[in-house]
């Protein structure tokens, strides 16, 4: 959900300081309602869904943008305000990053023991988009925006390889737009239900489902991994925590070259084989849908480095709030102390970063230090572990959805003009890439867990 895809036609101009507070306030009151709200329950047959206080914060937010026109003053939320929730998204993420990486840490050895279900699950993120999507692509009369829209996920890195091979203004382009925009709008509040569901069911190891939340997106992963940890065991839901995490960073990490080199040209070659059957005498849907979306154009808000630290140290606030509500863990030293080193750990990765040039994402480094922190064997993993593990990932989970949710309304207006055929197509990748990464983990594992 990051915003770095619609920035071309825009300028960059610092926020006011006023408006950066306004936003924290409103991100603070959300927090405070949706863990208020806690743990919604709805049965759906067999299985059920647990509606989670992260995704009461993603819709709280989304609504607020959507109905601010008619809101009183104080309670406007800005395109200005969306942009620069969109902007604070990125570091908040650092924060639930590095908790996950000090869970990783001392399960390293339990998920190295998990061997090629690990390696093999990636097979299942990038291909699943494309078995699950194209197939519905083309039975609804989706022509070649079909590949775009189902070779991936629709990521910021796809939304770069498509613009450098087709351009943004090809069938590609739109396609590769449509799902990066739906993922956007509804992506983390599908894919939490979806796996909610899922894991309901029991069909599933509760880990495997795991390796299916680590789609690549930290928003969609924390929903996801939440809603399967939510209807676990303390102890299998930390595993379902690391498990993920440890997915989420294979997937980020080598994600651009799998999709580059495997997904994409493996999506053009069976989009030729299959269009002629599945896509025969079906009339065009885009011409159905209306006008082709565009970026939408808006200006990319600048954050200092000051700023982006204040936000860190807000985040982890918030989190304690959160832990404090829903799991009734009282913020005393031990806790805050935990908070104080799940900060440390962004702030060394994110220095780290800075100066080896950008070259490679700050998530990497965080998760590398904090795994580094809890790995068994070294000085003060226990206490260091024990001190962080009095937070529960899923309290961070929800400041990090509600600056999701501040940020999506912005872009609905281009949402709309894309046809429910390319949504629901959209649907069923994100779908694909969750279940077809959870089958695959499922078949190199062991039975469901007891």
């Amino acid at each position: 959900m990051a915003t770095g895809v619609r920035t071309a036609e825009a300028g960059v101009r610092p926020v006011a300081g006023g408006g950066k507070l306004v936003l924290f306030l409103l991100a603070l009151v959300i927090v405070i309602i949706a863990e208020a709200i806690g743990n919604v329950t709805i049965p759906m047959g067999t299985g059920k869904i647990v509606l989670l206080p992260l995704l009461w914060a993603l819709l709280i937010g989304g609504a607020l943008g959507l109905l601010s026109p008619r809101l009183p003053a104080p309670l406007r939320l800005s395109i200005g305000l969306q942009n620069t929730a969109s902007a604070y998204l990125q570091p908040a993420l650092l924060i639930f990053i590095a908790k996950l990486g000090l869970l990783v840490g001392g399960s390293l050895p339990k998920i190295l023991a998990s061997g090629w279900a690990l390696v093999f699950q990636e097979f299942g993120h990038f291909f699943g988009t494309m078995v699950f999507g194209l197939p519905v692509a083309l039975l609804l009369g989706i022509k070649r925006e079909a590949i775009g829209a189902t070779f991936s996920v629709g990521r910021e890195p796809s939304l770069a390889i498509i613009g450098e091979r087709y351009g943004m203004d090809s069938p590609e382009g739109r396609g590769v737009l449509a799902e990066y925009l739906t993922g956007t709008v509804f992506g983390a509040v599908f894919i939490a239900l979806l796996a909610g569901l899922m894991t309901s069911l029991g069909i599933f190891n509760p880990l495997a489902l795991a390796m299916g939340a680590g789609v690549g997106s930290g928003s969609m992963m924390a929903a996801a991994s939440g809603a399967i940890a939510a209807q676990q065991t303390p102890e299998v839901a930390k595993e379902v925590a690391t498990f993920a995490a440890a997915s989420n960073l294979v997937t980020t990490t080598i994600g651009t070259y799998f999709t580059l080199f495997l997904s994409l040209p493996f999506t053009i070659w069976a989009y030729g084989k299959l269009e002629p059957i599945l896509g025969r005498n079906r009339p065009d849907a885009a011409q159905a849908a209306g006008p082709a979306p565009v970026a939408v154009p808006h200006e990319e808000v600048r954050i200092s480095l000051a700023e982006t630290v204040l936000a860190w140290i807000l985040i982890g606030i918030y989190g304690l709030i959160g832990n404090w509500l829903t799991y009734g863990v009282y913020p005393d030293r031990m806790v805050i102390s935990g908070m104080a080193i799940i900060i440390g750990v962004v702030l060394a990765g994110y220095a780290i970063y800075l100066l080896l040039g950008r070259k490679l994402p700050a998530v990497l480094w965080v998760s590398i230090i904090g795994m580094a922190l809890t790995y068994p064997g070294m000085p003060f993993a226990a206490d260091v572990a024990a001190m962080t593990g009095k937070i529960n990932f899923l309290a961070l989970a929800t400041p990090i959805l509600t600056f999701a949710g501040l940020s999506v309304a912005k872009d609905v207006p281009a949402f709309r003009r894309l046809g429910w055929r390319i949504v629901v197509v959209s649907f069923m990748a994100n779908a694909g890439t969750f279940l077809g990464a959870a089958l695959i983990a499922q078949f190199f594992m062991h039975p469901p867990l007891g």
